[in-house]
């Protein structure tokens, strides 16, 4: 059977691996024999209330608010692909400008939990998640320490960071770790060659051994584990092999979790010449292969779901916040004049104020997520992913 993109409602998918077929619902993973599906690629009526008997169609229910808060729009790198800056650096340097600048002050802080609190309540929802974002967050480690101390007080049970670590000392680790953040966020551009020629200081200079140094200081003073992303594009994809046995003979692997993510064209003038080919989703599998046999975890694959924080329209489950009290519907938007969804000291604007303004994640991608070579992509990254983690007993 030939099996295109298949997409059920709830977000549930088939995938088609080298002996059987995956289904990943919201509630878990399952194999698929052939007789389980009909000749278009779909469930078969028994198939699928087995499914649904078993609880794989329904996600575990979730109490959670999530809130994404800007700390500083300001960053001490000057990346050319990111999507906050608001041109290139006309001088050819390592500056280019970048959304206004904001950081997160105590009155701020008080708004924006309040609000927090007013949300959760409203949808019945008694946890909280913060994500601490930027620009650069620790350029305002105060506002994060305060944040998240005070967070305590509306349910906090999780906060995690998108950090460049450049500015990590093991002391604020611990600081960070003592209010409750325990993951955060590190990227990569490549293996230390390629890196240091994209993810660059402002000030000059590459960043890849104070990233890592600051990694493994941090690691000796906290418990606190890592989500490696791995930006993959045509100036970094000859250097990722390399990468992981570098990162595998410097970091505690076993605290590290590490993903791969084609950077798509929505910087200023920025474009990744990669196609998703089948040479391309071999390359993705080899990665995630290599990863786990160094120790590595991998992220499994999930069915499709909406975010929390801008999947809904109306702000029900999370919120992203500018470090001045500006709503946004979506992390891509924060701080940039024009998609201002509300405040916190007021709430969200009106529905027909916002719908034009409403996005969610990767609708600014080019090419978009939906698009069917992107899914065809990520289904065959997907089902091998799958293959292998039965073969090698760690399904």
């Amino acid at each position: 059977m030939s099996l295109d993109h298949v997409e059920l409602h709830s977000g549930a998918r088939i995938l088609a691996g080298k002996k059987n077929y995956w289904f990943l619902g919201r509630g878990g993973i399952a194999r698929l024999r052939a007789g389980q599906l009909s000749p278009e690629g779909t469930l078969t009526p028994r198939a699928e209330h087995s499914l649904r008997e078993s609880g794989l169609f329904a996600a575990p229910q979730n109490r959670l608010y999530s809130l994404t808060v800007l700390t500083s729009t300001d960053c001490n790198l000057g990346c050319g692909y990111c999507f906050q800056n608001t041109g290139p650096d006309l001088a050819g340097g390592n500056r280019p400008p970048r959304i206004g600048h904001v950081r997160l002050k105590s009155q701020d802080t008080t708004s924006i939990l309040d609000f927090a609190g007013r949300q959760m309540a409203a949808g019945g929802l008694e946890k909280l998640s913060i994500l601490l974002f930027g620009g650069e967050p620790l350029l305002n480690p105060r506002g994060c320490l305060e944040l998240l101390t005070r967070a305590a007080d509306y349910g906090l049970v999780r906060a995690w960071m998108i950090s460049n670590t450049t500015l990590l000392t093991p002391e604020l680790a611990k600081d960070l770790w003592d209010v409750k953040l325990r993951h955060i966020q590190v990227t990569f551009d490549g293996d230390r060659p390629d890196h240091d020629q994209i993810r660059v200081r402002r000030s000059n200079g590459g960043t890849f051994d104070a990233i890592v140094r600051n990694m493994v200081r941090a690691s000796d003073a906290t418990p606190m584990s890592w989500v490696l992303r791995v930006n993959v594009s045509h100036r970094t994809h000859g250097g990722i092999d390399s990468l992981l046995s570098r990162l595998a003979g410097e970091l505690d692997v076993s605290r590290c979790t590490i993903s791969f993510d084609q950077i798509r064209d929505m910087g200023v003038g920025y474009e990744n010449d990669l196609d998703h080919t089948r040479n391309l989703s071999a390359s993705f599998s080899r990665w995630q292969r290599q990863a786990l046999e160094l120790g590595f975890r991998v992220p499994r694959p999930r069915a499709t779901e909406e975010c929390r924080t801008c999947g809904y329209g109306d702000g029900r489950y999370g919120a992203v916040v500018n470090a001045d009290g500006t709503l946004s519907s979506c992390w891509e938007t924060a701080g940039k004049p024009g998609w201002e969804v509300g405040t916190a000291a007021t709430g969200y604007l009106p529905a027909e104020q916002t719908r034009d303004r409403w996005l969610q994640c990767g609708d600014r991608y080019d090419p978009s997520p939906d698009a069917p070579d992107v899914r065809a992509f990520r289904d065959a990254v997907d089902a091998a992913l799958l293959d292998y983690l039965a073969e090698t007993g760690r399904l």
